[in-house]
């Protein structure tokens, strides 16, 4: 089946609504968060790229990394993330999208500083921009700064590898878990400010298995008409806050009152309508952002007055999964893998498409 006319002309319209809107209230952010005085700049090595203002960061810019929650409870502030808020980009690809095909799916792959070895296994593996035929899939891993202890060499080689692979967006706040939300906001704001004409949006982290054959073909169908208000994964409903202080996703009630929290998609991986992604940032600068960037995107949805699209059963396997190649053929995302076992279990799942039955 191919598009008709009809549905081009409607996804070129969705296109600019949704452009013109975000245009207009980015701008509009931009000149409520520029900073007082003169901007430092970040002179990059490669002419590839301008220079890019660099803002001072604030002392409270910086969450308490999570390895420090273990001795000490989640405050009520800490929960809160700092956002909106004029993080820079400080490595960019602003001409990652500007190829001659809009892409079909833009991968926003959510890894730390330090995660070399995970980002090759993944560029070999479900991250090849090539592996479905006909679809053109762009690939970005998003990622924030090292602890202050592990900088300066550390960032000389994350600087080698963007050189050589050109995928990498560092932004200027501290990579730990409660700044999740922050990572996945500033992914949002560049597909905003950089690829507009993304028809989806997968956010996903880098401890999963992804099939981007069976994501692409069986869940979002290039051959459909765009959908403006999609998203899916492995949707949670009517869960409840965690109210004890030593939980992992502890939220305060000073954070979030509420007794349930609205349907959301599970962090380790979901994917959108662009235009549904430039929606949630809008929404994004005009309520409370907190730590937990799951629930943050449900409580966005929840303003929005959009619901999860329920996806088929079990596609999305968010509690581990002991490995089978036919099995793994015919689901979307598996979490959590180690990019040692992706690596392994890539070179046997590579037969799944003469040796198990197509779906």
């Amino acid at each position: 089946m191919r598009w008709s006319w009809g549905h081009l002309v409607l996804g070129v319209l969705l296109g600019v609504a949704c452009g013109v809107m975000l245009a207009l209230l980015l701008e509009a952010k931009r000149s409520a968060l520029k900073p007082p005085g003169p901007q430092l700049h970040l002179k990059s090595k490669s002419s590839l790229y301008p220079e890019i203002p660099l803002v001072p960061l604030a002392p409270d810019a910086l969450d308490i990394p999570m390895e420090r929650l273990s001795k000490q409870h989640l405050t009520p502030d800490m929960a809160v993330v700092k956002y909106p808020y004029s993080y820079p980009f400080l490595i960019n690809h602003p001409d990652k999208c500007q190829g001659e095909t809009a892409p079909f799916l833009l991968m926003l792959v959510m890894t730390q500083p330090q995660d070399s070895e995970t980002r090759e296994a993944i560029r070999t593996t479900w991250g090849n921009e090539a592996i479905v035929p006909g679809v053109t899939i762009l690939r970005l891993f998003v990622l924030g700064l090292f602890p202050s202890h592990l900088h300066r060499h550390h960032q000389d080689l994350l600087e080698k590898e963007d050189a050589e692979n050109q995928d990498l967006l560092q932004v200027g706040f501290l990579d730990t878990y409660s700044n999740l939300t922050l990572k996945t906001l500033m992914g949002l704001e560049w597909v905003v400010h950089h690829c507009q004409t993304a028809q989806y949006v997968l956010k996903v982290d880098g401890d999963t298995f992804l099939n981007p054959r069976f994501l692409v073909h069986q869940v979002l169908q290039p051959e459909r008409p765009p959908r403006p208000t999609f998203i899916t994964g492995y949707i949670y409903k009517n869960r409840m806050p965690m109210r004890k202080p030593h939980y992992k996703w502890y939220m305060p009630r000073e954070v979030f009152p509420g007794t349930i929290y609205p349907p959301y998609c599970a962090g380790a991986g979901y994917v959108m309508s662009g235009c549904l992604a430039m929606k949630i940032l809008a929404v994004a600068q005009k309520i409370k952002a907190i730590y937990l960037e799951d629930v943050f995107v449900g409580l966005c949805l929840q303003r929005l007055r959009v619901k999860p699209t329920p996806s088929p059963l079990d596609i999305f396997q968010f509690f581990g999964r002991e490995y089978e190649r036919c099995d793994f053929n015919q689901l979307a995302i598996v979490h959590p893998i180690k990019p040692v076992d992706l690596l392994s279990i890539w070179m046997d799942f590579e037969k799944a498409n003469t040796t198990c039955p197509q779906s």
